[in-house]
């Protein structure tokens, strides 16, 4: 509360003014928001709140009057240019109540009524100019205590207010409500004020704390029943979800708080599984950038590169398969054919430039089901139904069950576009207070109005013409002013030739005005005429969104249709454009690509991107090799190679082509990984320890159907902690999670991991060192994925191009035979094998020259297939 709000007036205080007086009443009620107070054609904000905007939005603030005897600090911003601050507002976080002038000003006695009609937070805004166009903008609750299926977890309860959404969810543990969080990223996120919620809640922007009473199940449940008008949540499929239901009751409390209105557009909640998405947490979202670099850029991210939806529905639907890659082989295997099928076909490109015209239809019908559509609005949406016939014509030749499923959901809606496109003018005004949005012939008392209004002056012509001649007096004359209204005048020197039934109005020095009673009549509707065709038309626009509420559902269901129409064109145009291919989805465990690609790598690089292959299963087909041991030089490519593999899986399990020349994939329950490094210095966390908890994550969550990248383990710390600790995570995850893993090192001695039975198999990537015409060493990276381990790590030749001084790289390259000399006079590592695979091992830094030739010494030539000799070889020539 305010300390001005608070003050009383004592013996020998001035009073408040009546106006403030409403104001600090308002300003009681909400006062943690700022308050938009209208006077007039401005909101004002006065005290703190005036302090505060003036600050945020470089508004001026002033001082104006007194009250209580002290001056009053104000910030104002123009009514109708409001949304503008409204959205700079939100942006940073904050939230405004709106406090309006209920009633005509004009007809009010005294002080005009005032109260909060609404509240605009940064999870609840609707209004176009507020919202970001491609993405969704989310309210979030969370409510935590025990799971109907045991132990402790989370509800979670979502709300996209703008496109009408509303979801659920329970989950168990902070690591799942982390990556839910991650995925989802509501702009406002609802908490009870309790202690105890892990940092990644309690420090994220936009949390808001609630009393805990409003998460409580019960009146969640009974909340819920009232708002949808039912007995029971069975159909919605969450009577045995407490957690969420309590979750879902806190969000939609909070949300008729806030709006204070009806919200018909919600009229369902969906149920979220974990198990029908491939799971992703916070850091693999993060480490595989599919929307924001890690530096927080959003260009050259693999949605950047995938995007090319026309409508910015459709952008937001991409978004939400995007972050919530499917495990459904039959909604995947449908939408792949319907992606193919409009490539044979040419579809696509019609889909495509019809979507042109096409806008945002989501958003446009919650804003007619909130009642706050504008004129605009009405004509996006007559635009848009006058296309469905073009659009459903062309589906209805695909051979296609998922393009055939969207072209019922269109339907037809002939009466609603007819219904527009008779009562709407072409281009409609902004507002619909400014009149002009109903076609002429389109309401029979309208159409009157609009001529009395427009058409006066003929009448005051012919008006004139008449009296003339029945009075004889030729220079009578019909003439209006502002204060008297229409008038008939007679000069003086005719004054008494004047008809009885003239009523004088105005009498001048040289003229009398008359009035009569056509005049009269025509008088009181002319001037009324404007405002009551306002009224008129203001009446019609409340009848034509009633109209269209009743078919609200159907409408919804064909602006979803459009929207993966949108998507399911752009996944047949980056498929044309990028040479993607269309990937197979089997029962059979096991991946497989074949010239896989990095789409966004592959995008933005001016030379040719070097394709590689990933086999990895347990089938013949797949060499039974669960983890490959990916060796070779800093900027090699060991990195590109492991995300481009980790995003054609996940491009595949979205329904789109993959930049791959084949890829056969099995089934796949995560993407999990640990890539890069990386401080936490808000939660005290070093980088080895971020590297370290994300890594124990992995170990503790990856299965025999998760892919696991796993990029240079053990680097933030010493070099014998890191080996050690790198050597037992391959263990453990090749022994133990049997995970599809991608394993990234610089510890050569790891190779030595590649024996037979084991599962695990090395891989490099080459460069190649030469001399250049000056005399120098050149390094030329080959990005091609070898079979076998690297013979060296160039470190020295990558510092050298990184352009450190020379002197330093001589220096560096004398210390390295020192080292690698005292490496060869270490002792013997302690043989590996498939049998002792799970057992942590001892690993010198340097191998030996001597082990070299005592394990040539212990192989046995007749005993080798020629398979097994080779992997001999690649094990000797690591040993080397």
């Amino acid at each position: 509360m305010q300390k001005h709000a608070t003050r009383n007036a004592g013996a020998g205080q001035p009073e408040h003014t009546p106006l403030m007086k409403q104001f600090f009443a308002a300003k009681a009620a909400h006062p943690d928001v700022l308050l938009f107070f209208r006077m007039g054609d401005f909101y004002e904000l006065f005290y703190d709140d005036a302090r505060k905007a003036a600050r945020l939005l470089d508004i001026t603030l002033t001082q104006r009057g007194s009250s209580g005897g002290a001056p009053i600090p104000m910030a104002g911003v123009p009514h109708h240019s409001a949304e503008g601050y409204l959205a700079r507002l939100v942006a940073l976080g904050e939230s405004v109540a709106i406090c309006e002038q209920i009633g005509d000003p004009a007809a009010s006695k005294g002080l005009v009524e005032r109260k909060v009609v609404r509240i605009v937070t940064p999870g609840t805004v609707t209004d176009e100019a507020l919202l970001q166009e491609r993405r969704d903008t989310l309210l979030m609750a969370v409510a935590r205590g025990g799971l109907s299926s045991g132990g402790r977890g989370y509800g979670l309860a979502w709300a996209d207010l703008a496109g009408g959404r509303f979801l659920v969810c329970e989950c168990a543990g902070e690591d799942t409500l982390e990556a839910e969080l991650a995925r989802l990223d509501p702009a406002e996120l609802l908490v009870p004020d309790e202690d105890g919620w892990p940092a990644f809640v309690a420090e994220r922007s936009g949390m808001r704390r609630r009393p805990p009473w409003l998460f409580d199940a019960d009146s969640g449940r009974r909340q819920l029943l009232q708002f949808f008008g039912l007995h029971d949540l069975t159909g919605f499929g969450i009577e045995d979800k407490p957690l969420a239901v309590a979750a879902a009751g806190a969000l939609l409390g909070y949300v008729e708080e806030t709006q204070k209105q009806r919200l018909p557009h919600l009229t369902a909640i969906a149920v979220e599984s974990g198990d029908g998405a491939i799971a992703m947490n916070a850091a693999t979202r993060r480490h595989l950038e599919l929307d924001t670099r890690v530096d927080g850029d959003t260009r050259n991210t693999l949605l950047g590169v995938l995007d090319s939806t026309v409508t910015p529905m459709g952008g937001r639907l991409l978004r939400r398969w995007l972050h919530r890659p499917l495990r459904d082989r039959g909604v995947l295997d449908a939408r792949l054919h319907a992606v193919a099928s409009l490539i044979d076909s040419g579809a696509d490109t019609d889909l495509r430039g019809r979507f042109r015209a096409l806008g945002d239809l989501e958003r446009v019908l919650t804003r007619i089901a909130l009642r706050s559509a504008r004129p605009r609005d009405l004509s996006t949406l007559r635009d848009g139904l006058a296309l469905l016939p073009e659009v459903r014509a062309v589906l209805a030749s695909l051979d296609s069950p998922r393009l055939r499923a969207l072209h019922d959901a269109l339907g037809e809606h002939a009466a609603e576009a007819h219904l527009l496109a008779t009562a709407l003018v072409e281009q409609p005004p902004v507002l619909a207070r400014d009149g002009g949005v109903f076609a002429d012939g389109h309401d029979a008392e309208l159409a009157e109005l609009r001529r009395l209004s427009q058409h006066a002056d003929q009448f005051l012509v012919e008006l004139e013409a008449r009296e003339r001649e029945a009075s004889g007096i030729a220079t009578l004359k019909v003439g209006y002013n502002r204060v008297h209204g229409y008038y008939i005048e007679i000069g003086k020197a005719h004054s008494a030739k004047a008809p009885a039934h003239y009523t004088r109005r105005q009498t001048l020095t040289n003229a009398e005005r008359y009035i009569t009673e056509e005049l009269k009549a025509f008088e009181d509707k002319v001037l009324s005429a404007r405002e009551r065709a306002l009224a008129r038309e203001r009446l019609l626009y409340e009848q034509l969104l009633d109209a269209l509420g009743q078919r609200l559902e159907a409408l919804k269901q064909c602006a979803g249709a459009l929207s993966e129409l949108d998507v399911l064109a752009c996944f047949a145009e980056r498929a044309q454009a990028l040479d993607w291919s269309r990937p197979q989805l089997v029962a059979e465990p096991g991946l497989r690509i074949e010239r896989g690609r990095h789409p966004v790598v592959e995008a933005v690089r001016k030379a040719p991107f070097e394709p590689n292959d990933l086999v990895l299963g347990d089938g013949e087909d797949f060499q039974a090799r669960r983890m490959l041991v990916i060796t070779g030089p800093n900027m090699g490519g060991k990195s590109t190679y492991m995300r481009q593999n980790a995003l054609i899986v996940l491009l595949a399990h979205i329904g789109s082509f993959v930049p791959a020349a084949r890829a056969v994939l099995g089934p796949v329950d995560r993407i999990l990984t640990r890539i890069g490094a990386g401080d936490d210095l808000a939660k005290g966390q070093s980088t080895f320890m971020v590297e370290m908890a994300e890594t124990s994550y992995i170990l503790h969550h990856a299965t025999d159907e998760s892919l696991v990248l796993m990029d240079e383990i053990g680097r933030g710390t010493s070099t014998y902690d890191g080996l050690a600790l790198a050597d037992a995570c391959a263990r453990h995850l090749a022994a133990a999670n049997r995970s599809y893993t991608l394993f990234a090192t610089h510890y050569f001695e790891l190779t030595a991991l590649a024996q037979p039975g084991s599962g695990i198999a090395n891989v490099h990537l080459d460069a190649v060192e030469h001399r250049d015409k000056h005399g120098g060493d050149t390094l030329v990276f080959m990005h091609a994925v070898k079979d076998g381990p690297a013979n060296r790590s160039f470190g020295l030749q990558v510092a050298a191009l990184a352009g450190l001084p020379k002197a330093v790289v001589r220096e560096a390259r004398g210390r390295l035979a020192e080292l690698e000399q005292r490496g060869r006079d270490a002792p013997a590592p302690a043989p590996m094998s498939a049998a002792n695979l799970d057992t942590p091992q001892q690993i010198g830094l340097f191998s030996p020259a001597s082990a070299a030739l005592d394990a040539l010494a212990a192989i046995d030539p007749d005993e080798l297939t020629p398979k097994q000799a080779l992997e001999a070889l690649y094990r000797l020539k690591a040993l080397g």
